[in-house]
């Protein structure tokens, strides 16, 4: 059974380095370009449009189930705002050195974020038993994928370790009877993205 997890094309923001949770930004002109042969029976995506928008390209006929719990963490006030905007700011340099008991102002705490990202997987692998489901793709968020990564991955590593870049996707292969139990998925591939030919 597959679990591919995709992130989305780069934004204008990302490229600014800001912090980009529940506000949006459109996709710059070369994630437009990004394109994979690949192909799911379910797809399911975040419902903020950087992913929508990703899906369309690289998905163009596929029906996408939408979950707002596949969302990236809330920055709350430091939504927009880049390192050098917030550096000499105390609570920031807090949460930097200790993400996991510090949070962002108005905005979502780790565990906060993770209890809702278990409830956007828990409602893919429902979707997988109940339809027989032996393929499925999640477009979603840097923080989404690596939390997945960091808890179903078979390399135990910590959230901060992994990298998740742009232009990868991964597909995690499991077991049914591992999955069924929450256990880590006995392969994990990477797949990259290419960019679309013209002519």
């Amino acid at each position: 059974m597959v679990i591919a997890l995709f992130r989305h094309g780069v934004t204008e923001e990302n490229k600014r380095k800001a912090y980009l949770g529940w506000n949006d930004s459109p996709l710059c002109a070369e994630s437009k370009e990004m394109s994979t042969t690949k192909r799911y029976e379910r797809y399911f995506s975040s419902d903020l449009q950087r992913c929508i928008r990703t899906s369309d390209i690289l998905f163009p006929k596929a029906k996408l189930v939408l979950l707002e719990e596949l969302r990236e963490m809330n920055f709350g006030k430091w939504e927009g705002k880049t390192y050098d905007d917030l550096r000499e700011n105390r609570r920031y340099r807090q949460w930097l050195s200790d993400p996991v008991d510090n949070s962002p102002p108005a905005g979502e705490s780790f565990h906060q974020f993770s209890k809702r990202v278990q409830v956007g997987w828990d409602r893919i692998t429902y979707d997988v038993f109940s339809q027989n489901l032996q393929s499925c793709a999640v477009i979603s968020h840097g923080g989404v994928i690596r939390y997945l990564l960091s808890k179903f991955a078979p390399e135990q590593k910590e959230f901060w370790s992994w990298q998740i870049r742009h232009n990868h996707g991964f597909e995690l292969i499991f077991d049914r009877s591992v999955l069924r139990r929450g256990e880590r998925c006995t392969l994990l591939l990477e797949v990259p993205l290419t960019v679309k030919e013209h002519g």
